[in-house]
């Protein structure tokens, strides 16, 4: 009874905590409707480097990348919390969370290690019974199975 409780409760927990993060992150980056904030974007252009091998290295692009960032921030959590497309959306973060990780290489300890430990929890487990991705799975089935 505790592992089906446990199946049950854990993937919406999980989605809620990896999207939280990102999602308040997301918010900082705008000044409105698909304006990036200027801090943002001075953020990109100035301060973030890339530390790869013993070198710091400015981000390609740092324009379009603040822009697919912020973006990112917002809709990867949305689908999350949403259990749509749940796997590939954390797999989208954890990337995110590793290219984070090479921008600021002291936060593993803190934050990034939890961050890709609760994104790989829930590419193994999947968006769990409350999600939009098992209502998608039972109405296909459903409509398979008429259709047989």
């Amino acid at each position: 009874m505790i592992a089906r409780i446990g199946h049950a409760v854990a993937p919406p927990v999980l989605r809620i905590a990896l999207a939280l993060p990102f999602f308040r992150s997301g918010f900082t980056r705008w000044d409105g409707f698909l304006s990036i904030s200027a801090g943002t974007q001075f953020l990109f252009k100035e301060q973030f480097k890339l530390h790869i091998l013993g070198g710091e290295y400015p981000f390609p692009a740092p324009d379009i990348t603040a822009f697919i960032v912020a973006i990112a921030e917002i809709a990867l959590p949305l689908l999350l919390l949403a259990g749509l497309a749940t796997r590939f959306t954390a797999t989208a973060l954890l990337i995110m969370t590793g290219v984070i990780q090479l921008t600021f290489p002291d936060g593993w300890a803190n934050f990034h290690l939890y961050w890709a430990s609760i994104a790989l929890a829930i590419m193994a487990l999947g968006a769990g019974p409350m999600s939009l991705d098992c209502l998608i799975a039972k109405l296909w089935h459903r409509a398979d199975s008429t259709l047989s």
